[in-house]
């Protein structure tokens, strides 16, 4: 069983799902209408950090899930915490200036690579 990586997975989508509603929230406060996409730069920034989750979550979750599966469930679930506390810096960051997200981006990006790198690792181990 898996129940951290599961628990992680759980996470991150209740993670999304909080970026979303920040959009929405957003919307409400800026008065950019729906369909625009565009037009006052705090709503600009909201829906660009939940689009910037959006892509990084097909990256993600594969790979957290091989590395539990193949790997370990706890150590997945190490590092699949710490890319979620990456995009919570990252929105903080981002949230306030375009060029505050370096931070939190450098940390799920290299929490990212190393849920792919050592998914694809040991299934490459695996194989040979």
């Amino acid at each position: 069983m898996y129940h951290l990586t599961a628990l992680v997975t759980l996470l991150a989508i209740a993670f999304y799902l909080f970026t979303c509603i920040n959009v929405s929230s957003s919307r409400t406060k800026t008065g950019v209408k729906v369909p625009a996409m565009s037009g006052h730069p705090d709503f600009e920034r909201a829906f660009r950090i939940q689009m910037n989750t959006l892509e990084w979550m097909p990256i993600v979750l594969p790979s957290l899930w091989l590395f539990a599966i193949y790997i370990s469930d706890a150590v997945a679930a190490g590092i699949g915490a710490i890319w979620i506390i990456g995009r919570i810096v990252y929105f903080i960051g981002y949230s306030k200036a375009a060029a505050k997200r370096g931070p939190g981006f450098l940390i799920q990006g290299i929490a990212a690579i190393a849920l792919w790198v050592g998914a694809i690792g040991a299934v490459v181990l695996r194989i040979v």
